[in-house]
């Protein structure tokens, strides 16, 4: 039964939020929203989604962590779905498996996120969109829900006013005048597939349960400017339905000049917390770019200090626009605190402006050798870059987070550096469909100048050599 005025909400339950991260830091957005929310997160079979259950009155919370690139709401999760063999027999069922969802919960909770999110623009000072002429995000338009579905008719988005067709609430005619009769919702189904054993494509996916899910709705489909995003994630044998929460990925959050390689924040979050910044460290980028990883830092790790320097000026002018507008945007908002705990600088990434032994943390993305520079460059870059690192670096105590696709020739260096860096740990990421690495490394306690590898410039390769290299690669 829908709740009408002067009823009571709908009490908070509980739900499955499922999250998009970058590929390989699955466990470091587990720990968040284990820090965060106080959930504990489950680990997709699909590399790059976790699940976890929250209360539908800590919604809110969600929209705080900064390691997930998409939200969405499950629906429904099959972990063991059995596809038919041929593609008319699987694409029949898929369109029978539409109508018997329990869509409910997560309309409702989708209604809740759309509430949440215009309370989050109007803090943050951001430009709220104009009410559409038939309701607004707070108040979604009407569903049109298919005779013969109880399940969704009995308590519609939360049974708020006006979710039923007029003459089945049974509302006074003189209310619901002719501008007023439900507007069906619009909507699109993205469909996700990763496996060799379906005899279906993606596109075959979404538009037959797409086809189902608007007979089932009577919603109206539209690309690009739908209200309701239907997802459709299929993993071998995994199939889950979702409804979206994000209308765009978190990753661009900071970002509003783009360099050519620019690294996405949701990477950068997970990049700087494994190396876990503490009060008063100074966290240097010598390869800032865009300047994402010390924007990402001094925004979440404020009682850091982050440095950001490029060689490239172009690189700086971004930074510091990226950086003007976050002030700007905090200053907007009426923030008490609009400073950041940032600096930039041009400079030489092999002779750094700064006193040995003074730097706690470097975290960077190199360059990959492929947009950026060359993967020759690199075999001269890389030794010379990790020596300056190790110079600056406290020993001891300080450590580095380094991100490169270029994994030959980064061994290759850090083994030349071997009496001043030690790898803690690699994790694997994606990043643009490269397989990449994060090098995590720790400062030996050797004092820079008394090494064998700092006593001089390292040895520069051969031409040849360099060559017979890459040509392995």
């Amino acid at each position: 039964m829908s709740v009408r005025e002067g009823e009571e909400a709908v009490q908070p339950f509980v739900v499955t939020i499922g999250a998009t991260v970058p590929t390989g830091f699955e466990h470091t957005a587990a720990e968040e929203v284990n820090e965060k929310i106080g959930a504990s997160a489950r680990i997709s079979k699909d590399r790059g989604r976790i699940y976890f259950e929250i209360r539908t009155d800590n919604l809110f919370k969600v929209h705080h962590l900064k390691s997930v690139d998409n939200l969405f709401v499950v629906v429904q999760q099959y972990d063991h779905y059995q596809f038919k063999d041929t593609k008319e027999e699987a694409l029949l069922d898929l369109q029978q498996l539409a109508p018997m969802l329990p869509w409910v919960s997560a309309l409702e909770v989708w209604k809740m996120n759309n509430s949440v999110k215009k309370k989050r623009g109007r803090r943050r000072g951001a430009v709220v969109p104009k009410p559409k002429p038939i309701g607004d995000v707070t108040e979604p338009k009407k569903l049109q829900i298919k005779p013969g579905a109880p399940q969704v008719e009995e308590n519609q988005e939360g049974g708020s006013p006006g979710q039923e067709n007029s003459h089945e609430a049974g509302l006074d005619p003189e209310v619901e005048g002719q501008e007023m009769e439900p507007q069906p919702l619009k909507f699109r189904v993205t469909c996700s597939r990763a496996g060799d054993k379906h005899s279906f494509t993606s596109n075959d996916a979404a538009r037959d349960f797409g086809g189902a899910v608007q007979e089932f709705f009577q919603w109206k489909a539209d690309m690009t400017k739908f209200d309701v995003e239907v997802l459709l994630n299929i993993h071998n044998n995994e199939v889950v339905v979702g409804i979206a929460l994000t209308e765009e990925s978190l990753h661009r959050r900071n970002i509003t000049h783009f360099g050519p390689t620019t690294l996405r924040s949701t990477l950068a979050y997970g990049m700087l917390r494994l190396c876990k910044p503490q009060i008063s460290d100074v966290v240097v980028d010598p390869m800032c770019g865009s300047g994402a990883i010390p924007l990402e830092g001094a925004i979440e790790w404020s009682h850091s200090f982050f440095l950001s320097g490029d060689n490239n000026d172009m690189a700086i002018s971004r930074t510091v626009n990226n950086i003007s507008h976050i002030l700007k945007r905090r200053q907007d908002g009426g923030s008490t605190c609009p400073g950041l705990p940032i600096d930039t600088a041009q400079w030489d990434l092999c002779h750094l402006p700064m006193r040995s032994s003074s730097v706690d943390i470097i975290i960077t993305d190199m360059p990959f050798g492929k947009r950026m520079g060359s993967k020759k460059k690199n075999w001269d870059l890389y030794p010379s870059c990790l020596r300056e690192m190790a110079r600056v670096c406290r020993p001891g105590t300080g450590r580095a987070v380094l991100l490169t696709q270029d994994k030959k020739c980064f061994t290759k260096a850090l083994a030349r550096m071997g009496g001043l860096w030690r790898k803690s740990h690699t994790v694997w990421v994606n990043v643009g469909g490269l397989h990449a690495g994060v090098f995590v490394l720790r400062r030996t306690g050797a004092f820079f100048g008394t090494t064998p590898e700092d006593v001089c410039e390292p040895k520069k390769v051969p031409e040849s050599q360099e060559e017979d290299m890459e040509e392995k690669d």
